[in-house]
């Protein structure tokens, strides 16, 4: 795709994004307008509304000002004063990081990313601007600036974000700004480089856990209190368009319930309007809006409310747990509880400014007078989930002994013989390793006992040199590695007699000084004399092949001293 191409399809991703997302809103309003109110009021109202609710939806304060017979049936003090919303319908702006992350993705496929990324963002804010502009009117004005920068930043985040991972998910090279934060990341010290890893993943894994926790709770209480839901919107005389539009503004408000949740699984609670408190310990509550969902709240006193602290304490001594091998093979040589149990902290307090972070976009204003206050308290609830979560994660990292990690494969493997032929490693120096028969019970070992210890063919091969070296008790040398074994040669026959006699001269010379119990077995060579007289030990003599360990020496072990199988077939029915 040229660049034109690309520009032009970020943009229809973008007009798209904005689209779906005052759609939500608009869709109910207009068959509102259509159906309960017969298309008598102007439709453009409901255009303003819906404009103002996404503009809501993504943390734009919005100023209202109610005339007077409407600020007096609402019943709250202040309603005659303009009236700022700052509570975040996050539902929309969820909406809008998930699209825009869609598009990255896609865009990351392209030739000009930059392009492309470029042009969706500017339409996203030129569409936000668009919007923001045309709900103003005498009964509601958006911030202008907040109307432009937060859409766009819901947006754009998710959107280079997402497009960057699929790329270098794909082998391509980092963009520059990836690449500088990847070059600081690369200049921290690798111990500690591994404790934060470790810290950021445990501590998101420990908010993981809370958001599960607290929407399995929302749900829980929606579904136990469903009879008092239904009631709420019975009570409201909405109609079935009404309550259409209800629903999905609350269904938009749906994040904000999971955040408000997590506040009561940490301890602190959250508030429905000033002096009001819903925590584990109890539920004070005064007057509230008639807002169906709000009938599920927990009220009275809860037994074992408190237990609920034990969700992040023990999620994050099990994600701590989890990672503890990882730290600790990243750390290697430089393992110490002490640095484990910094791991531990940094995943508290990347946990409790996550949570908090999550506190401070579900809390804002909600109306007049005791309404200004909603939501939880960023500090308090942060303060608390870093220390539920800090603690326990100390523990799990710092505490007790490693699992044990298997030893290096050659400290545990059965030592083994290893041949290198000449031919393989000419160059290469050949090293020797010293083995006796007291410590080698394998196979070199037995060569040893056998008196062969010096060979001449290797895999079918002559020529070989011995890598190994064997000393006897009294730490006479066998074999020398630098002595390499004549290669036996079927050319001349004076040649190979004459290399016969040396090496039975060698053992001969060597024999002496091993023990007796470790002479060699009498050699199947057959000494013949040839027509002039000459001795010669050709296993061809005695029509047998030549065994490359014999030695050609005699045991000389009194022959009731031998076993069965050594004796002379004479002897066997002794």
């Amino acid at each position: 795709m040229n660049r034109p191409g690309t520009a032009l399809f970020a943009a229809v991703e973008a007009v798209v994004t904005v689209a779906v997302g005052v759609g939500i809103a608009l869709v109910p309003l207009t068959l509102l307008w259509g159906i309960e109110y017969g298309l008598q009021v102007p439709w453009l109202a409901f255009w303003r509304a819906a404009g103002s609710v996404w503009l809501i939806g993504h943390g734009v304060d919005v100023t209202f000002v109610l005339d007077a017979a409407t600020a007096k049936a609402t019943g709250l003090s202040g309603a005659d004063a303009p009236i700022v919303l700052t509570i975040a319908a996050l539902g929309f702006a969820v909406i809008t990081a998930w699209l825009g992350a869609r598009a990255g993705r896609r865009l990351a496929e392209t030739e000009h990313r930059v392009t492309g990324s470029i042009a969706g963002i500017v339409v996203v804010a030129a569409l936000a601007l668009a919007v923001a502009l045309s709900t103003v009117s005498v009964a509601a004005r958006p911030s202008i600036w907040q109307s432009v920068l937060l859409p766009t930043l819901w947006y754009a985040v998710p959107l280079l974000v997402a497009a960057e991972v699929a790329r270098r998910r794909r082998g391509a090279d980092p963009d520059p700004a990836t690449a500088a934060v990847l070059d600081a990341v690369d200049r921290i010290p690798g111990p500690w480089r591994s404790v934060t890893d470790v810290a950021l993943r445990g501590g998101l894994g420990v908010v993981a856990v809370l958001v599960t926790a607290a929407a399995l709770l929302v749900a829980l209480l929606v579904l136990g209190s469903y009879a008092q839901v239904i009631t709420l919107y019975e009570q409201s005389h909405a109609g079935l368009v009404g309550g259409l539009a209800i629903t999905v503004g609350e269904l938009a408000f749906l994040p904000d319930l999971v955040g408000w949740a997590m506040a009561w699984i940490v301890g602190p609670g959250f508030a429905i309007g000033t002096g009001s408190d819903v925590s584990p310990i109890g539920t004070t509550l005064g007057p509230i809006p008639g807002i169906p969902v709000l009938g599920a709240l927990p009220t009275g006193g809860h037994a074992f409310g408190l237990l609920s602290v034990l969700v992040p304490a023990v999620g994050a001594f099990l994600v701590a747990a989890l990672l503890r091998p990882r730290l600790v093979r990243a750390l290697a040589e430089g393992n110490t509880a002490g640095r484990r149990a910094i791991a531990g902290v940094g995943i508290g307090v990347v946990a409790g400014l996550a949570t908090g972070l999550a506190a401070w976009l579900t809390a804002g204003s909600l109306g007049p007078g005791r309404l200004v206050t909603v939501g939880p308290s960023p500090v308090a609830v942060g303060a608390l989930a870093a220390l539920e979560a800090g603690v326990p994660a100390v523990l799990a990292l710092a505490v007790g002994s490693d699992l044990v990690r298997w030893p290096e494969r050659d400290s545990w493997l059965p030592r083994r013989e290893r041949w290198r032929d000449d031919d393989a490693e000419a160059a290469a120096p050949l090293p020797v390793d010293t083995i006796t028969e007291d410590d080698d019970g394998g196979f070199l070992g037995a060569l040893g006992r056998a008196g062969a210890a010096d060979t001449t063919t290797v895999g079918g091969r002559t020529g070989g040199h011995s890598r190994f070296r064997v000393t006897g008790r009294s730490g006479a040398t066998i074999a020398h590695p630098e002595q390499p074994t004549e290669p036996v040669s079927d050319g001349d026959p004076e040649v190979v007699r004459e290399l016969e006699r040396e090496r039975e001269r060698e053992r001969e010379a060597a024999l002496p000084q091993l023990p007796l119990g470790w002479a060699a077995r009498p050699s199947r060579h057959a000494e013949t004399r040839g027509s002039d007289g000459a001795e010669s030990t050709s296993p061809e003599a005695v029509g047998g092949e030549a065994d490359q360990w014999d030695t050609d020496v005699v045991d000389e072990i009194p022959e009731h001293e031998l076993p069965w199988w050594r004796r002379p077939k004479g002897d066997a029915g002794r």
